[in-house]
């Protein structure tokens, strides 16, 4: 099924415990503003669930691996290896990308705000972020988004059965987080950065074999 892309916004595919959407998404917003397209452009987020794609939990070996890759494509960020106790590794994604999806039902606004602040609760201060009451502090952290509102959406599912059609739906066109795709009908997987993996499946880490930051101010002409 064709993505469909209303005129001023992207839509952005991806998983919110994803370092590699965290990093285009970053660059993404920063290009917006240097544009000075904040109040002209907003990002559509979908959903790509890697827990469901992947078919196993949240890999913590895996991100070890990958949070020293990433971080130094985006060290503005404030990435930080997982500082909290193993038990509390949170496993899944799917409450705290409901909750973007959530959020979305009160602004686009609301939904780019509460998305990158999980990724920060996750990446930067290593929070559990996929239990309720995290992911309701951490919502009533953003200005844009109304945590009592949020809290009985998600106790209510009101977004799960729309968040979840989207990402089935739409299955056969994305190929990865993250992928933008654009009013003008074209779209990108990973904007600028191409990635190879060394050594066996579990075992083995990331190389970066290309990074260009400026494929995403490029991106910003399809957009507007």
């Amino acid at each position: 099924m064709a993505v469909n892309v209303e005129p001023g916004t992207v839509v952005v595919f991806t998983d919110v415990v994803c370092g590699w959407s965290t990093v285009a998404l970053h660059r993404f917003y920063q290009a917006r503003r240097r544009a000075g397209l904040d109040d002209r452009l907003r990002v559509d987020h979908q959903l790509f669930l890697l827990e469901d794609v992947n078919r196993f939990a949240i890999p913590k070996r895996l991100l070890d691996t990958e949070i020293p890759v990433v971080g130094a494509l985006a060290p503005d960020f404030g990435w930080s290896p997982w500082q909290g106790e193993p038990s509390t590794w949170p496993i899944t994604s799917l409450l705290p990308n409901e909750a973007v999806h959530a959020a979305k039902r009160q602004s686009p606004q609301a939904a780019e705000d509460l998305d990158m602040a999980l990724r920060h609760a996750f990446f930067t201060d290593s929070r559990p972020i996929s239990l309720l009451h995290e992911i309701v502090d951490v919502a009533q952290g953003c200005d844009s988004v109304d945590a009592e509102t949020l809290r009985h959406d998600l106790d209510d599912g009101a977004a799960r059965g729309e968040m979840m059609r989207s990402y089935r739906q739409h299955a056969d066109e994305v190929q990865g987080s993250p992928h933008f795709f654009f009013p003008d009908g074209s779209d990108v997987h990973n904007p600028g950065i191409e990635i190879e993996s060394q050594g066996e499946p579990g075992a083995g880490f990331p190389v970066v074999t290309k990074d260009d930051p400026s494929a995403i101010d490029e991106l910003l002409k399809r957009c507007v």
